[in-house]
Protein backbone atom coordinates (compact mmCIF):
# COMPACT_ATOMS: atom_id res chain seq x y z
CA UNK A 1 0.00 0.00 0.00
CA UNK A 2 1.33 3.17 -0.70
CA UNK A 3 1.38 6.08 1.50
CA UNK A 4 -0.94 8.21 0.23
CA UNK A 5 -3.19 5.25 0.10
CA UNK A 6 -2.92 4.67 3.90
CA UNK A 7 -3.32 8.70 4.55
CA UNK A 8 -6.90 8.07 2.67
CA UNK A 9 -7.71 5.16 4.54
CA UNK A 10 -6.62 6.36 7.98
CA UNK A 11 -8.85 9.61 7.18
CA UNK A 12 -11.56 7.29 6.24
CA UNK A 13 -11.44 5.17 9.47
CA UNK A 14 -11.32 8.53 11.21
CA UNK A 15 -13.88 10.00 9.67
CA UNK A 16 -16.45 7.16 10.77
CA UNK A 17 -15.00 7.19 14.63
CA UNK A 18 -16.12 10.71 14.32
CA UNK A 19 -13.46 12.94 15.12
CA UNK A 20 -13.43 15.63 12.29
CA UNK A 21 -11.70 19.40 12.58
CA UNK A 22 -14.82 21.17 12.47
CA UNK A 23 -16.25 19.29 15.68
CA UNK A 24 -13.16 20.03 17.58
CA UNK A 25 -13.78 22.86 20.51
CA UNK A 26 -12.89 26.03 19.80
CA UNK A 27 -9.91 26.84 22.87
CA UNK A 28 -11.40 29.19 25.08
CA UNK A 29 -9.31 32.51 26.05
CA UNK A 30 -8.97 34.25 28.99
CA UNK A 31 -10.71 38.17 28.69
CA UNK A 32 -8.32 40.80 28.72
CA UNK A 33 -5.60 39.31 29.79
CA UNK A 34 -4.33 41.98 32.91
CA UNK A 35 -0.54 42.34 31.00
CA UNK A 36 1.86 44.49 29.50
CA UNK A 37 4.01 42.92 26.81
CA UNK A 38 4.95 46.50 25.56
CA UNK A 39 8.13 46.52 27.51
CA UNK A 40 9.32 42.81 25.21
CA UNK A 41 11.74 42.82 22.46
CA UNK A 42 9.90 42.16 19.14
CA UNK A 43 9.35 38.79 17.47
CA UNK A 44 8.83 39.36 14.34
CA UNK A 45 6.56 36.84 12.56
CA UNK A 46 6.34 36.93 8.32
CA UNK A 47 4.33 34.59 6.16
CA UNK A 48 4.71 33.38 2.35
CA UNK A 49 1.90 32.74 1.12
CA UNK A 50 3.21 31.13 -1.76
CA UNK A 51 5.15 28.64 -0.01
CA UNK A 52 2.51 28.40 2.72
CA UNK A 53 5.44 29.34 5.16
CA UNK A 54 5.61 31.20 8.30
CA UNK A 55 8.92 32.07 9.60
CA UNK A 56 9.17 33.19 12.92
CA UNK A 57 12.37 35.17 13.91
CA UNK A 58 13.37 36.16 17.20
CA UNK A 59 15.49 39.43 17.92
CA UNK A 60 19.89 39.23 17.17
CA UNK A 61 21.68 38.23 20.25
CA UNK A 62 25.61 37.81 20.27
CA UNK A 63 27.09 34.05 21.39
CA UNK A 64 30.59 34.58 22.83
CA UNK A 65 32.79 31.50 22.45
CA UNK A 66 32.11 28.67 25.82
CA UNK A 67 28.70 31.09 26.90
CA UNK A 68 25.43 29.52 27.46
CA UNK A 69 22.23 32.01 26.86
CA UNK A 70 18.71 32.86 27.70
CA UNK A 71 17.53 34.80 25.34
CA UNK A 72 15.28 37.73 26.66
CA UNK A 73 11.45 36.52 25.87
CA UNK A 74 9.60 38.60 22.52
CA UNK A 75 6.16 39.40 21.56
CA UNK A 76 4.58 39.05 18.16
CA UNK A 77 1.20 37.90 16.81
CA UNK A 78 0.54 35.76 13.82
CA UNK A 79 -0.54 37.77 10.17
CA UNK A 80 -2.39 35.01 9.51
CA UNK A 81 -4.91 32.18 10.28
CA UNK A 82 -4.27 28.52 9.50
CA UNK A 83 -3.20 24.99 10.78
CA UNK A 84 0.24 24.18 11.22
CA UNK A 85 1.36 20.56 10.03
CA UNK A 86 5.31 20.55 10.06
CA UNK A 87 8.21 23.21 11.29
CA UNK A 88 11.69 23.41 11.91
CA UNK A 89 14.19 25.53 13.68
CA UNK A 90 17.26 27.44 12.09
CA UNK A 91 19.89 29.47 13.31
CA UNK A 92 21.10 32.81 11.14
CA UNK A 93 23.84 35.39 11.23
CA UNK A 94 23.24 39.09 10.33
CA UNK A 95 23.94 37.98 6.57
CA UNK A 96 21.11 35.20 6.82
CA UNK A 97 23.79 32.54 6.40
CA UNK A 98 22.39 29.21 8.42
CA UNK A 99 24.69 28.23 11.62
CA UNK A 100 25.00 25.41 12.97
CA UNK A 101 22.01 23.99 14.79
CA UNK A 102 23.87 22.46 17.45
CA UNK A 103 23.98 26.44 19.44
CA UNK A 104 20.36 26.10 19.81
CA UNK A 105 19.60 24.18 22.79
CA UNK A 106 15.37 25.11 22.64
CA UNK A 107 13.29 27.24 21.44
CA UNK A 108 9.91 27.90 22.58
CA UNK A 109 6.57 29.44 21.95
CA UNK A 110 3.27 30.22 24.10
CA UNK A 111 -0.17 31.85 23.75
CA UNK A 112 -0.11 33.47 27.10
CA UNK A 113 -4.13 33.66 26.32
CA UNK A 114 -4.77 29.82 26.31
CA UNK A 115 -4.32 27.28 28.97
CA UNK A 116 -2.59 23.93 28.62
CA UNK A 117 -3.99 20.73 28.72
CA UNK A 118 -2.59 19.63 32.06
CA UNK A 119 -2.20 22.63 34.23
CA UNK A 120 -3.73 26.18 33.87
CA UNK A 121 -0.60 28.03 32.90
CA UNK A 122 -0.56 29.40 29.66
CA UNK A 123 -0.09 26.76 26.51
CA UNK A 124 2.69 26.24 24.84
CA UNK A 125 2.29 25.85 21.16
CA UNK A 126 5.15 25.22 19.24
CA UNK A 127 9.02 24.10 20.84
CA UNK A 128 12.25 22.82 19.12
CA UNK A 129 15.81 21.83 19.90
CA UNK A 130 18.85 21.21 18.18
CA UNK A 131 17.88 17.58 18.10
CA UNK A 132 14.40 17.87 17.50
CA UNK A 133 14.94 17.78 13.74
CA UNK A 134 11.97 18.46 11.55
CA UNK A 135 8.56 17.66 12.58
CA UNK A 136 5.92 17.09 10.47
CA UNK A 137 2.64 14.99 10.07
CA UNK A 138 0.58 14.24 7.30
CA UNK A 139 -1.39 17.59 6.43
CA UNK A 140 -4.59 15.86 5.25
CA UNK A 141 -5.20 14.41 8.66
CA UNK A 142 -3.39 17.05 11.40
CA UNK A 143 -2.64 20.47 11.95
CA UNK A 144 -2.36 22.60 15.25
CA UNK A 145 -4.97 25.99 14.29
CA UNK A 146 -3.58 29.26 14.76
CA UNK A 147 -5.26 32.74 14.52
CA UNK A 148 -4.44 36.00 12.41
CA UNK A 149 -3.53 38.40 15.28
CA UNK A 150 -3.11 35.70 17.46
CA UNK A 151 -0.61 36.99 20.73
CA UNK A 152 2.64 34.59 21.40
CA UNK A 153 5.80 35.08 23.71
CA UNK A 154 8.72 33.41 22.70
CA UNK A 155 11.84 32.67 24.00
CA UNK A 156 15.24 30.61 23.36
CA UNK A 157 18.10 29.40 24.53
CA UNK A 158 21.77 29.10 22.83
CA UNK A 159 24.76 27.46 23.56
CA UNK A 160 28.20 27.58 22.10
CA UNK A 161 30.74 24.98 22.54
CA UNK A 162 32.92 26.49 19.97
CA UNK A 163 35.84 28.93 20.27
CA UNK A 164 34.50 30.92 17.87
CA UNK A 165 32.21 34.08 18.43
CA UNK A 166 29.26 34.40 16.58
CA UNK A 167 27.66 38.02 15.98
CA UNK A 168 23.64 39.24 15.34
CA UNK A 169 22.87 34.97 15.94
CA UNK A 170 19.08 34.84 15.23
CA UNK A 171 16.68 32.22 15.99
CA UNK A 172 13.86 31.29 13.77
CA UNK A 173 10.97 28.32 12.96
CA UNK A 174 9.69 27.23 9.48
CA UNK A 175 6.53 26.42 10.06
CA UNK A 176 4.40 25.33 7.20
CA UNK A 177 0.65 25.27 7.88
CA UNK A 178 -2.99 25.10 5.69
CA UNK A 179 -4.58 28.08 4.85
CA UNK A 180 -8.03 28.71 6.48
CA UNK A 181 -11.04 28.26 4.67
CA UNK A 182 -9.78 24.92 3.43
CA UNK A 183 -11.48 21.77 3.76
CA UNK A 184 -8.38 19.93 5.01
CA UNK A 185 -6.90 19.11 7.67
CA UNK A 186 -9.65 17.11 8.62
CA UNK A 187 -8.74 16.86 12.48
CA UNK A 188 -7.68 19.84 14.79
CA UNK A 189 -4.79 18.89 17.08
CA UNK A 190 -3.07 20.17 19.95
CA UNK A 191 0.21 20.19 21.29
CA UNK A 192 0.64 19.10 24.90
CA UNK A 193 3.34 17.99 27.53
CA UNK A 194 3.62 16.47 30.75
CA UNK A 195 7.00 17.53 32.70
CA UNK A 196 8.33 15.42 35.93
CA UNK A 197 9.51 19.02 36.81
CA UNK A 198 6.16 20.53 36.57
CA UNK A 199 4.11 22.36 37.82
CA UNK A 200 6.08 25.53 37.29
CA UNK A 201 10.08 26.44 37.28
CA UNK A 202 13.25 25.50 36.20
CA UNK A 203 12.83 21.90 34.24
CA UNK A 204 16.01 20.93 35.00
CA UNK A 205 17.28 18.97 38.20
CA UNK A 206 20.68 17.10 39.67
CA UNK A 207 22.09 13.86 38.96
CA UNK A 208 23.62 12.28 42.22
CA UNK A 209 26.17 9.24 41.07
CA UNK A 210 24.27 6.40 40.32
CA UNK A 211 20.54 5.27 39.55
CA UNK A 212 17.46 8.61 39.62
CA UNK A 213 14.06 8.80 39.12
CA UNK A 214 11.63 11.26 38.65
CA UNK A 215 8.12 11.74 38.10
CA UNK A 216 4.92 14.12 38.14
CA UNK A 217 1.14 12.95 38.03
CA UNK A 218 -1.68 15.08 36.62
CA UNK A 219 -4.96 15.03 34.67
CA UNK A 220 -6.27 16.16 31.56
CA UNK A 221 -8.31 19.54 31.61
CA UNK A 222 -10.97 17.26 28.97
CA UNK A 223 -11.21 13.98 27.28
CA UNK A 224 -10.03 13.25 23.97
CA UNK A 225 -7.50 11.23 22.33
CA UNK A 226 -3.35 10.82 22.04
CA UNK A 227 -2.50 10.44 18.47
CA UNK A 228 1.66 11.58 18.89
CA UNK A 229 3.87 10.88 21.37
CA UNK A 230 7.57 11.75 22.31
CA UNK A 231 9.59 12.59 24.80
CA UNK A 232 12.96 14.39 25.80
CA UNK A 233 15.95 13.73 28.13
CA UNK A 234 19.44 14.38 28.75
CA UNK A 235 22.97 12.54 28.38
CA UNK A 236 22.63 9.52 31.02
CA UNK A 237 18.62 9.00 30.34
CA UNK A 238 17.77 5.73 30.33
CA UNK A 239 14.36 5.29 29.39
CA UNK A 240 10.89 8.03 29.80
CA UNK A 241 7.33 6.43 30.41
CA UNK A 242 3.79 7.69 30.19
CA UNK A 243 1.53 6.01 32.55
CA UNK A 244 -2.27 5.88 33.26
CA UNK A 245 -1.54 6.13 37.14
CA UNK A 246 -5.19 5.32 37.93
CA UNK A 247 -5.30 1.88 36.36
CA UNK A 248 -1.47 1.41 36.30
CA UNK A 249 -1.20 0.55 32.88
CA UNK A 250 2.13 1.63 31.38
CA UNK A 251 0.61 3.45 27.88
CA UNK A 252 4.25 4.57 26.01
CA UNK A 253 7.73 4.43 26.70
CA UNK A 254 10.59 5.72 25.08
CA UNK A 255 14.54 5.29 24.92
CA UNK A 256 16.94 8.03 23.48
CA UNK A 257 18.96 6.73 20.77
CA UNK A 258 22.56 6.73 20.57
CA UNK A 259 24.45 9.87 20.40
CA UNK A 260 27.74 11.46 20.72
CA UNK A 261 29.28 11.76 24.39
CA UNK A 262 27.98 15.02 25.87
CA UNK A 263 24.55 15.30 23.48
CA UNK A 264 21.52 13.73 24.53
CA UNK A 265 19.94 10.82 22.42
CA UNK A 266 17.11 11.77 20.19
CA UNK A 267 13.86 10.03 22.20
CA UNK A 268 11.96 8.38 18.76
CA UNK A 269 8.08 10.16 18.62
CA UNK A 270 5.70 7.41 18.31
CA UNK A 271 2.38 7.96 15.77
CA UNK A 272 -0.34 6.28 17.82
CA UNK A 273 -2.70 7.10 14.88
CA UNK A 274 -3.40 3.71 12.27
CA UNK A 275 -6.07 2.58 10.47
CA UNK A 276 -8.00 0.50 13.05
CA UNK A 277 -8.25 3.61 15.25
CA UNK A 278 -7.18 6.89 16.61
CA UNK A 279 -4.98 7.38 19.86
CA UNK A 280 -4.71 6.34 22.84
CA UNK A 281 -7.64 8.04 25.26
CA UNK A 282 -7.13 9.64 28.34
CA UNK A 283 -9.74 11.67 30.59
CA UNK A 284 -9.97 14.13 33.40
CA UNK A 285 -11.49 11.31 36.33
CA UNK A 286 -7.82 9.97 35.82
CA UNK A 287 -4.56 10.33 36.66
CA UNK A 288 -1.88 10.20 34.17
CA UNK A 289 1.98 10.21 35.67
CA UNK A 290 5.50 10.36 33.37
CA UNK A 291 8.11 8.91 34.83
CA UNK A 292 11.83 9.28 33.99
CA UNK A 293 15.16 6.76 35.04
CA UNK A 294 18.76 7.73 35.04
CA UNK A 295 21.92 6.58 35.14
CA UNK A 296 24.93 8.53 36.38
CA UNK A 297 28.57 6.67 35.74
CA UNK A 298 30.34 9.29 35.97
CA UNK A 299 30.41 8.69 39.96
CA UNK A 300 30.11 12.65 40.69
CA UNK A 301 26.89 14.71 41.21
CA UNK A 302 25.85 16.70 37.94
CA UNK A 303 24.36 19.81 38.18
CA UNK A 304 21.13 20.31 36.07
CA UNK A 305 22.06 17.32 34.73
CA UNK A 306 18.63 15.78 34.10
CA UNK A 307 15.11 16.28 32.28
CA UNK A 308 12.19 14.66 31.62
CA UNK A 309 9.14 15.60 29.16
CA UNK A 310 6.77 13.77 27.34
CA UNK A 311 4.56 15.63 24.86
CA UNK A 312 3.01 15.22 21.66
CA UNK A 313 -0.62 15.99 19.59
CA UNK A 314 -4.04 15.91 21.52
CA UNK A 315 -7.54 15.34 19.84
CA UNK A 316 -10.52 16.79 22.29
CA UNK A 317 -13.61 15.51 21.87
CA UNK A 318 -16.06 17.07 19.76
CA UNK A 319 -18.18 17.82 22.82
CA UNK A 320 -14.95 18.82 25.09
CA UNK A 321 -15.39 22.19 26.61
CA UNK A 322 -11.68 23.72 27.07
CA UNK A 323 -11.46 25.60 30.37
CA UNK A 324 -10.61 29.39 29.93
CA UNK A 325 -7.66 31.09 31.03
CA UNK A 326 -7.51 32.67 34.37
CA UNK A 327 -5.14 35.13 34.72
CA UNK A 328 -5.40 35.50 38.44
CA UNK A 329 -4.45 31.80 38.97
CA UNK A 330 -1.00 31.63 41.10
CA UNK A 331 0.43 28.89 39.12
CA UNK A 332 -0.49 30.92 35.42
CA UNK A 333 0.87 33.97 37.58
CA UNK A 334 4.12 31.83 38.29
CA UNK A 335 4.84 30.15 34.83
CA UNK A 336 4.50 33.74 32.85
CA UNK A 337 7.07 35.23 35.43
CA UNK A 338 9.29 32.26 34.68
CA UNK A 339 8.88 32.44 31.14
CA UNK A 340 9.97 35.84 31.09
CA UNK A 341 12.31 36.33 34.07
CA UNK A 342 15.66 36.19 34.81
CA UNK A 343 16.29 35.95 30.96
CA UNK A 344 18.96 37.76 28.38
CA UNK A 345 22.05 36.02 30.84
CA UNK A 346 25.21 34.84 29.79
CA UNK A 347 27.18 32.56 31.46
CA UNK A 348 29.53 29.14 31.25
CA UNK A 349 27.80 26.04 29.89
CA UNK A 350 25.36 24.63 32.78
CA UNK A 351 23.40 21.99 32.26
CA UNK A 352 19.89 24.09 32.59
CA UNK A 353 16.18 24.36 31.25
CA UNK A 354 13.42 26.44 31.25
CA UNK A 355 11.18 25.08 29.04
CA UNK A 356 11.58 22.59 26.43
Amino acid sequence: MTSWSFVVLAALRLILDGYVAGGAPSLARGAALPHDWSALQRTIVTVDPKRAELIIELPPVDLPPGAMIDQPASVGEFPVSGAVYALHAEIVDASGGLLPIGLLHHLNVMDPDERELFLPISRRILASGSETGEIRFPWLLFGAPFRAGEQILSNAMLHNPTTVAYHDVRVRLVVSYVPERRPWPLFSVLPWQLDVAFPVGDKSFDLPPGRTERSYEGSPAVDGRLIVIGGHMHEYGRTIEFWDATTGEMLWHGEPAPAQPGQPGAVPVSKLYSLTGIGVRITPSHRYRVRVIYENPTGRPIVGGGMGVVGGLFVPDRKASWPTTDAGDSLYLKDVRHFIGAVGSTGPMPHMHMDH
